[in-house]
């Protein structure tokens, strides 16, 4: 299955800029891991207003469970809300083989 996750992220406040950079980093390895497992397949930055984080990404799982596990994983996780949409293959995608 796939999944779009819309992945909202809240900086608790304090959090010093070094701790900020620290995160994205573990956070960009561990998308690189979850990418070269074939779990997360794209990732797109929506239109931002002003001090906004937010990332919609697309996941490939088994099911929800699978995905919360995978989900779980990344660091920016303690820090962010997801919304999590499965979604099924439309008779007339182009990307889909002919029938």
């Amino acid at each position: 299955m796939e999944f779009l996750v819309d992945m909202v992220t809240t900086v608790p406040d304090g959090t010093s800029v070094d701790e900020v950079a620290e995160m994205r980093e573990r956070e960009a390895a561990r998308s690189a891991e979850l990418a070269a497992q074939g779990s997360l397949l794209r990732l797109w930055r929506p239109p931002l207003g002003p001090g906004e984080w937010r990332t919609w990404g697309l996941f490939r799982a088994d099911d929800g469970d699978q995905l919360e596990m995978v989900l779980a994983s990344m660091p920016l996780r303690e820090w962010r809300h997801d919304s999590v949409t499965p979604l099924s293959p439309h008779p007339n995608d182009p990307a889909q083989p002919a029938r």
